[in-house]
């Protein structure tokens, strides 16, 4: 990907096969009920306890997000994480077709590195570079099913978001990802195509580098 802004942005398409996403999928559905919080936007589900502003009140992770952790930290190189900041917390996201988020950082309260697994539909992943005069759109990342987005370093401080539409208009030569992508529309890279979004289901893995124990553990 290219300019400095953004190169510490990862992409890996086909991270995960279509059995393991049936997989998560069926996981995350079969959460108890109060493991849901409803926000104007999505629904979420938390995993791993509590973060505050300085700390994790740490729960333990079942198995199958334990797993999917073992499968990040497989990555070669130093684009994972390092086994002293290995994920510790799962934010679980449920979107609908029209549903999304405002451009957002992370914060402090987590290591600087984000990791986030797409299940059941796409996603358009805008970045924007903001100063106290005006906000630029840095580029857009297309977060396809089974992927996953690894972000860390400069790109860490960029906002990300998510438009609330019910369809993505996206010339793929244009997403800071294209060459990840490949064939993967045929050969559309000089053509304008249009995404119909569906019900998605995001993973955001992260690293809480201060960690209190909490009382509950999930199986």
């Amino acid at each position: 990907m290219p300019d400095n802004k953004i190169q510490t942005i990862n992409y890996f398409p086909q991270f995960i096969s279509e059995a393991e996403e049936e997989i998560l999928i069926k996981n995350v559905y079969s959460a108890p009920k109060p493991k849901w919080r409803q926000l104007s936007n999505r629904r979420l589900q938390n995993w791993g306890g509590v973060v505050s502003q300085k700390f994790l009140l740490q729960e333990q992770l079942p198995m199958w997000l334990e797993n999917c952790i073992d499968k990040i930290m497989k990555i070669p190189g130093d684009l994972t994480f390092l086994p002293e900041n290995r994920p510790n917390h799962v934010l679980v996201n449920e979107y609908l077709p029209g549903q999304g988020i405002l451009p957002h950082t992370d914060g402090p309260a987590f290591f600087p590195k984000i990791s986030t697994i797409t299940l059941g539909s796409h996603a358009l992943l805008d970045f924007y570079e903001e100063n106290e005069e005006h906000r630029e759109h840095v580029g857009s990342v297309l977060l396809e099913p089974r992927s996953l987005i690894l972000i860390s370093g400069p790109a860490y401080k960029l906002l990300h978001g998510i438009d609330e539409v019910t369809s993505d208009g996206i010339s793929i030569r244009n997403l800071l990802n294209c060459n990840e992508i490949g064939t993967t529309y045929g050969d559309t890279m000089n053509e304008f195509i249009i995404l119909e979004r569906k019900t998605r289901v995001s993973l955001t893995i992260r690293n809480v580098p201060q960690v209190k124990k909490g009382l509950l553990n999930f199986k």
